[in-house]
């Protein structure tokens, strides 16, 4: 019953064997799968997976980094795809100051304008935030992004930052970077955090956990995810996949 809340099972390096792999899924526990647009070209590969395979929704949006040439055209496209019944969110958007392009002005008029469609659209929101903490909150709360939801997606700040979303009823997207001996900021976040605000994610085929770091991810390999949160919080592996994907269904509205 494992809920992959953030993938993009779209990338090319599914290319070769997509379909061998996702109609194996639902055998292997992976009950449902949100696959997040991340250009205006996954559009149409999102749209396609939805229509496809029967537990697999879409996040309809276009990251930080690609919003340099989006323009209003392109736009209506994107809202178009959010109509979809199956679309369950908007996203991914936000801010990523990491490789500093486009520049901050444009990330942040496309953030706005994703943000205000989410309310529009009544869909949660899909937040990626890279080396942008403080004008991500400052956005955040200044668009009144609680009033649709949503989730900060592969959660990389410390406890303060977290006690920021927590309180605005924001939940954590927590992938493979929990494995990692390096994540110390991370696991005292998810010690921190309540259950009942955490949902697991992959961001496949990037950030594979121990003990495939380095290699191409999918939603199998959440059980390592699920094992790392069950034993920081002192629970069973079992609670973790139960509860997050309650988690995950509540908040994406599936079911």
């Amino acid at each position: 019953m494992i809920f992959d809340t953030h993938a993009h099972y779209d990338d090319d390096q599914f290319d070769e064997d997509r379909d061998e792999l996702l109609s194996h899924f639902k055998e292997k526990g992976v009950e449902l799968v949100v696959n997040v647009c991340s250009s205006l070209e996954s559009l149409q590969g999102t749209k396609e997976l939805m229509e496809t395979y029967d537990f697999i929704y879409g996040a309809v949006g276009i990251h930080p980094n690609e919003v340099g040439t989006l323009n209003e055209e392109q736009f209506k496209v994107l809202k178009e795809m959010a109509m979809h019944e199956k679309a369950a969110a908007i996203g991914e958007t936000g801010l990523d100051y990491y490789w500093n392009e486009p520049d901050s002005s444009i990330q942040k008029k496309w953030f706005e304008r994703q943000v205000e469609l989410a309310k529009e659209m009544k869909k949660p929101v899909i937040v990626h935030s890279r080396d942008a903490a403080a004008d991500t909150l400052d956005m955040i709360k200044a668009l009144k992004a609680a009033d649709a939801g949503g989730v900060v997606h592969c959660f990389s700040y410390g406890k303060e930052m977290a006690r920021e979303y927590l309180d605005m009823g924001f939940y954590l997207g927590v992938g493979g970077v929990i494995t990692f001996k390096n994540a110390k900021k991370l696991k005292e976040v998810v010690a921190y955090a309540p259950l009942e605000f955490l949902v697991l994610e992959t961001d496949c085929p990037y950030l594979a956990p121990e003990p495939n770091r380095g290699k191409r991810n999918t939603s199998l390999n959440l059980e390592y995810v699920a094992e790392q949160i069950a034993m920081i919080k002192q629970i069973t592996k079992e609670e973790v996949i139960e509860k997050t994907f309650a988690n995950g269904t509540k908040l994406y509205g599936i079911g």
